[in-house]
């Protein structure tokens, strides 16, 4: 499988690739945090690190270490606006239940 991103997600990412003047792409992982236990993170990427798994969709790369792909694989990644709320959203099919924020997850 693969992580994807929609083509609202991809364009977001490349408008903040554009505005920064560098970067391959973009890292997907996740980090040991809240009520759920695991969050997302996402930053970007300047040059790959050893184990990472590249994917990419209208020439963004998204990057995936090893350890969070196994938590994240098939997952798809979007960008939504709702109001004055925008953010990207992780439809992850691993997700088994979320925090009442939303901030953290488990598989």
């Amino acid at each position: 499988m693969a992580v994807t991103l929609t083509d609202a997600a991809a364009d977001r990412v490349r408008t903040f690739l554009d505005n920064r003047g560098k970067g391959l792409g973009l890292r997907v992982g996740i980090k040991t945090t809240g009520c759920s236990g695991l969050a997302y993170v996402l930053e970007f990427v300047d040059e790959l690190s050893e184990g990472d798994e590249v994917f990419e969709h209208q020439d963004v790369k998204v990057i995936i270490d090893a350890k969070s792909l196994v938590y994240i694989d098939g997952t798809e990644l979007d960008y939504t606006k709702e109001g004055l709320n925008e953010g990207f959203k992780f439809i992850n099919p691993n997700q088994k239940d979320e925090c009442g924020c939303g901030e953290s997850f488990t598989v």
